[in-house]
């Protein structure tokens, strides 16, 4: 139930955003969502690319310093006060959320979030027991 993503250090001057995203054009990776998020020297992009793995070493071979990271991909009710209900029962199990962003891609009645929690398990666990829907990374890839 959970995502891979890629998180790609890039220094903060122009065309640097636009050669890692043509290394990838040119690698036939899709990405699926991304955030960007930057201070003065640096930026990091995340990503949930349709394959980890090739987008990972295509980009270490072309210099940029990448990590990956574990994220959760859930269902969010697309109405008021449906990011608070998931916000509601991770702060019951006193789970933190490091940082979170929106997948373009709608499930249904759903958006779709992408979060990193503090703890991952937990927050799966406490989901689903919540019953929110947990997308896996496999579906998430081939939206």
């Amino acid at each position: 139930m959970k995502v891979e993503q890629l998180s790609i250090f890039l220094e903060n001057k122009p065309g640097t955003l636009e050669h890692a995203t043509r290394i990838l054009k040119d690698a036939g990776i899709n990405i699926r969502t991304l955030s960007l998020a930057d201070t003065s020297d640096f930026g990091i992009l995340r990503l949930i690319v349709n394959d980890v793995e090739a987008a990972k070493a295509i980009l270490k071979q072309n210099g940029f310093t990448v990590s990956r990271t574990t994220v959760v991909a859930v269902e969010v009710p697309d109405r008021p006060g449906g990011l608070h209900s998931i916000m509601e029962v991770i702060a019951k199990q006193n789970i933190n959320v490091d940082y979170l962003y929106a997948f373009v891609e709608k499930s249904g009645e759903n958006a779709v979030i992408i979060f990193r929690f503090s703890d991952p398990d937990a927050a799966i666990d406490v989901l689903q027991k919540n019953n929110f829907t947990v997308i896996s990374g496999e579906k998430l890839y081939s939206f």
